[in-house]
């Protein structure tokens, strides 16, 4: 199982993928798709999903690297 979509199929950004994400849910809520649009919509939502987690947490990451570095920096004051 790979662990980031292909480059073909990557959303630009965070906040495009949270967009499909959006829209591929209320397409499948509607109940208007189709069995096999059923599932491939639900294979790149999760796909999107996967991408989004991935996001969140390198910049939950780095959000704590920067925290540790004023921690550090202000406690040599």
């Amino acid at each position: 199982m790979a662990k980031t979509p292909s480059l073909s199929n990557a959303p630009a950004s965070y906040e495009a993928a949270v967009e499909e994400l959006e829209q591929l849910v209320a397409r499948m809520e509607s109940g208007q798709l189709a069995l096999d649009d059923m599932l491939g919509a639900y294979q790149r939502g999760a796909t999107l999903l996967s991408y989004c987690r991935e996001r969140l947490t390198a910049v939950e990451n780095q959000v704590r690297l920067l925290e540790d570095g004023q921690s550090q920096s202000g406690s040599s004051d």
